[in-house]
């Protein structure tokens, strides 16, 4: 489980990297080539789409962050787990919650998205 929770936190960490080579690096790191991301707003598949959706989220939520909303729940090749997006040590702006599906080498092969708490206008 802890490899899981480990993985979660990389993959939180990849959506908080604004430096763009730095971002594609995780993400070739943690996503399978061929990985899918799908949530209300987007559904994109491999590196180029998933970087730029990153990038997308970035410029739109500049000076917030991405961090963990509580445990990590995993079962088999299966992780589920709540994300806060807002400044640092203030109440979530955005709370939403993630599953995401492992491939065999343990990287990210499909994540699907959803908003749980979404401010109106956005």
């Amino acid at each position: 489980m802890s490899d899981i929770t480990e993985l979660v936190q990389r993959y939180l960490t990849a959506w908080n990297t604004t430096d763009a080579g730095a971002r594609a690096a995780l993400v070739a790191e943690l996503f399978t080539e061929d990985a899918e991301y799908t949530d209300p707003l987007v559904s994109v598949r491999g590196h180029a789409g998933l970087d730029a959706t990153i990038a997308a989220v970035q410029a739109q939520f500049a000076g917030l962050e991405f961090r963990l909303g509580g445990a990590v729940d995993a079962n088999h090749h299966i992780a589920r787990f709540t994300w806060h997006l807002g400044a640092p040590d203030a109440e979530p702006l955005v709370i939403g919650f993630d599953v995401a599906a492992l491939a065999a080498d343990g990287r990210i092969e499909r994540v699907y998205g959803f908003l749980d708490q979404v401010p109106a206008g956005l």
